[in-house]
């Protein structure tokens, strides 16, 4: 793995408000692709959180779902340390588990990567949505946009379609801006215990996430333009 910078990421101020996370790029303030996702998901996904919330109890479910936000933190940060060659040392029990995870993903995940571009970089489509990808580059020897996840279990494909139309929306973002020609997507994820999963998506298929992204991003406009109406 080598580092190249072929393109100079803009500067930006990243700000939530209501829930909503928002990206100050330019003179844009444009939403995340996060945020355009959670705000349209659909019936089924909602009904099917819901049915989970209730089964382990509101209480658990929040519980659970900041456990899972803190270690998916932890273990960014040990694998963006990794990447910029910075030493990170965290001792507490949950540290320990996210560097275990992080070292997971470095040595059955990482073979692959070819060329860093950037790390922990911001991405924008003008006028419609903006986002910070782990890693764009080379991977398997195609131009990719790289993100990492942890999951606490394991993961079939149809269950992470959002993180497939995440993906194709840095894609095409950073397609816009910079001219570039990224082609595939590539998902590294790992559990607590440790079982390690990639997820590689290109060609059609990768233009189909595209697509339905696309749907999603008219989708959000449509129900914020109903609010303010």
């Amino acid at each position: 793995m080598k580092w190249n910078k072929l393109y100079h990421y803009p500067p930006s101020t990243r700000s939530t408000t209501d829930g909503l996370r928002t990206y100050d790029v330019g003179t844009e303030k444009l939403p995340s692709v996060t945020t355009i996702l959670s705000a349209t998901q659909p019936q089924e996904k909602k009904d099917s959180i819901a049915k989970w919330q209730a089964k382990v109890g509101m209480e658990q479910a929040t519980r659970i779902k900041e456990q899972a936000a803190a270690r998916g933190t932890d273990m960014h940060t040990h694998l963006e340390k990794h990447i910029l060659g910075e030493g990170y040392l965290d001792l507490r029990p949950e540290g320990r588990i996210a560097k275990q995870m992080a070292d997971t993903i470095i040595s059955k995940g990482f073979n692959d990567l070819q060329e860093i571009w950037g790390s922990e970089v911001v991405v924008y489509y003008p006028g419609l949505y903006a986002g910070a990808t782990d890693l764009a580059g080379i991977y398997d020897y195609e131009d990719s946009i790289i993100d990492f996840k942890q999951s606490n279990k394991p993961k079939r494909k149809e269950w992470i379609d959002d993180y497939f139309m995440q993906l194709g929306a840095y894609a095409m973002a950073h397609n816009q801006v910079h001219q570039s020609e990224i082609t595939q997507g590539v998902i590294l994820m790992c559990t607590p215990d440790n079982f390690f999963q990639k997820f590689q998506v290109k060609g059609k298929e990768f233009i189909k996430y595209q697509h339905q992204f696309l749907e999603r991003v008219d989708k959000y406009y449509e129900q914020r333009d109903n609010k303010s109406s």
